[in-house]
């Protein structure tokens, strides 16, 4: 028997080294609205070690409800193969629309990589690095 019953997740945070230059990056790929925007205080003392000041950063509301936020921390830089995140993964409604995504990405000079298909699993995927190379995916149904 599992210790918690829960339904899903409420958010995910991650870390970035530019608050302003990751908040653009995540507006002009999602347009999500921002729910909570801390940003403007970031360099005030004592703001990114505040989680009620929400550490400077900026918190988006996803279409599904849940949230998105970023983090302002120090310069080290990302690493999925060590302890932590590896990535995050993000959906959409189809296979064309992550053609489409590619090809924004590509419109925009975003690098990213092939879709692919992962018929075993029923999706397909795109992948794409942000700003502080943190591996973001977009999966879509193949069916």
């Amino acid at each position: 028997m599992a210790i918690v019953t829960s339904n899903g997740y409420a958010h995910v945070r991650i870390t970035v080294t530019d608050i302003e230059r990751s908040a653009a990056f995540y507006d002009q790929v999602f347009g999500w609205p921002r729910a909570i925007d801390t940003s403007d205080s970031v360099d005030q003392p004592g703001v990114t070690e505040d989680p009620q000041r929400f550490y400077g950063g900026v918190v988006y509301q996803t279409p599904q409800g849940t949230l998105f936020g970023l983090r302002p921390v120090g310069s080290d830089g990302f690493d999925s193969t060590r302890t932590g995140l590896d990535h995050v993964s993000f959906t959409v409604e189809s296979r064309e629309d992550l053609e489409a995504a590619a090809k924004g990405f590509d419109e925009q000079g975003i690098a990213h990589g092939e879709v692919i298909d992962l018929t075993d699993a029923g999706l397909a995927i795109l992948s794409f690095q942000d700003p502080d190379d943190i591996n973001i995916e977009l999966t879509a149904p193949l069916s």
